[in-house]
């Protein structure tokens, strides 16, 4: 464990389940990634860079849900403007992707 936040800390996490509407090539990124649009209901589209390419092809990746952080200020990635931080769990070099066990409404917040 590295740091040891509080409750209060936690609280303003806002974890959110979104799908996967639109994922683009990344080909001015550092590391390889994609490009996602990510619909969270009444949130709107965000969306976010993700280094996912080793273990999820682009066709897999559409209208599937995943939790993102959506709370973060934007993030200029390359000549991409990052809205939202998509979850992974990681091993090595592989993120597996957080998701809902069902199709929940997308928006749904993840607590």
């Amino acid at each position: 464990m590295e740091k040891i936040i509080t409750f209060e800390d936690f609280t303003k996490v806002d974890l959110r389940v979104g799908t996967i509407i639109e994922v683009n090539d990344f080909p001015n990124a550092k590391k390889p990634a994609y490009q996602l649009a990510i619909d969270f209901g009444d949130l709107g589209i965000k969306k976010s860079s993700a280094q996912i390419t080793t273990l999820y092809k682009k066709k897999d990746l559409l209208n599937r849900q995943i939790i993102a952080v959506v709370n973060f200020p934007k993030k200029q990635i390359a000549n991409f403007m990052s809205e939202c931080l998509v979850m992974g769990a990681v091993k090595e070099d592989d993120v597996f992707l957080l998701h809902p066990e069902a199709k929940v409404k997308n928006g749904t917040q993840v607590s």
